[in-house]
């Protein structure tokens, strides 16, 4: 039987796409109480289904595909720009393909505005309405409000008639951010992308004997299963180690290991492996919030992911692609060495190189020195650090990483960072090693 989180969450589901939700009607409607709403409907945000706006409250959205992410929602907007909803809410859930800056004639500005898109303009009623009309939502800048007649066609049209304090090139710029960052997040591979949905999955019961266990193992080949109660929620994990030498009839719960570790479908792919190598584990079962099972994940499955990231082209650029763009390989010296320009996204408030920025470069120049030595992936397990002197700002630093340790599963890499012939910094990396064809 369903628990009344989840029976919270499914209601949610039954919505209408642009409903208004509230604590106080899910705790009515359902018979719950309002914190027991409250987290359903916090949780419910967190999987995409419901947003919830300033001065508009909660509204049921339409859950976005993994290749539409990079596309804002008008609700998304209201939020990066601090807006208030003067007509349309019911049109919030709709995503933006484009948006258009109305700094022009009117006759020439419709020329580029479609549907779906956003037209951002000043105080110009007229080009409002043709902007509703044309099928594009409109904010209004510089904290000005619009007619009555505008607020009643975007109900009418269900376009979000949006106003910000905001000037048109602060806003542009915003929105650009808040796009730009939706495109790295869509190049990072989550859990969720690679899991063996449940119907495909392989469990026992805490009740299950041993027995059923070895027909398990028997028909699937496999030897790590998770273990559930009768709500589906993970209570444990048994391996072959656990049931070795146990009797037959043994319920499953009083050999398997408990309190596992699992991960949840927006866990990143890279903390996932980082869990499994650290642990020595071949399998991860993947949860919601309330413990339920919702799959597994394998080593196997890991480390195609990882692999299949390599191989894509890169979309955004984060802020570790900006450092790492600026290391270059110094060919004319005999020894592995590589060179870095410190430029003013490098340096703290102090105009000197962080220490973030110095960890990046080290963890980035001790890897490339240990995949020249041994093809595979790799892990840092462990950076110390020693920042001996500060670093100016335009200064250009030298990096030689020394392999000190190098064997099948494990590396460890001395890096010594330069300026003007002098060492101002020190570090020791040390890394495991993954065999790709594992």
């Amino acid at each position: 039987m369903a628990t009344k989180h989840e029976q919270i969450l499914d209601y949610i589901e039954t919505l209408d796409i642009g409903s208004k939700i509230s604590v106080r009607q899910i705790a009515k409607a359902l018979s719950v109480s309002e914190g027991t709403a409250y987290r359903a409907i916090k949780d419910a945000e967190n999987q995409g289904t419901v947003s919830t706006i300033e001065r508009v409250g909660t509204i049921r959205i339409e859950k976005k595909r993994k290749e539409n992410i990079e596309k804002l929602t008008f609700a998304e907007v209201v939020n990066v720009v601090d807006g208030q909803v003067l007509g349309g809410r019911q049109g919030l859930h709709k995503t933006l393909n484009k948006f258009v800056i109305g700094a022009m004639k009117l006759e020439a500005m419709m020329r580029y505005v479609d549907p779906d898109s956003l037209l951002i303009v000043g105080n110009r009623t007229k080009a409002h309405a043709l902007g509703l009309k044309a099928g594009a939502a409109v904010l209004v800048t510089g904290g000005f409000d619009t007619d009555e007649s505008v607020k009643k066609l975007a109900d009418e049209l269900e376009l979000p008639v949006i106003s910000t304090s905001y000037d048109t090139f602060t806003v542009a710029a915003m929105i650009n951010r808040a796009i730009y960052d939706q495109l790295i997040k869509k190049e990072i591979v989550l859990v969720s992308d690679i899991t063996t949905q449940l119907e495909q999955t392989n469990y026992l019961l805490k009740k299950d004997t041993v027995k059923t266990w070895y027909e398990l193992n028997e028909r699937t080949g496999h030897s790590r299963y998770p273990v559930v109660d009768q709500s589906m929620r993970v209570v444990g994990v048994v391996t072959a180690k656990d049931i070795i030498g146990s009797d037959y009839d043994l319920q499953i719960e009083k050999v398997m290991t408990k309190n596992p570790i699992s991960v949840k479908g927006t866990t990143s792919v890279a903390n996932a492996a980082h869990m499994m190598i650290w642990e020595g584990i071949e399998l991860l079962p993947v949860i919601d919030a309330q413990q339920t099972l919702h799959g597994i994940i394998s080593r196997q499955d890991v480390l195609k992911a990882l692999q299949m990231i390599q191989k894509q082209p890169q979309v955004g650029e984060t802020f570790d692609d900006l450092i790492t763009s600026h290391i270059h390989d110094v060919d004319e010296d005999p020894e592995e060495t590589y060179s870095c320009e410190v430029t003013p996204q490098m340096t703290s408030y102090l105009g000197t190189l962080s220490y973030g920025v110095m960890t990046t470069l080290v963890s980035e120049v001790g890897s490339k020195a240990l995949r020249k030595q041994k093809k595979g992936d790799l892990v840092v397990e462990n950076i110390t650090l020693y920042f001996l002197k500060p670093v100016q700002i335009d200064s250009t630093i030298t990096i030689r990483p020394k392999i000190l340790e190098l064997s099948r599963r494990y590396g460890k890499v001395d890096v010594e960072i330069y300026h003007e012939g002098n060492v101002v910094g020190k570090a020791l990396m040390m890394a495991q090693l993954i065999d790709r064809h594992m």
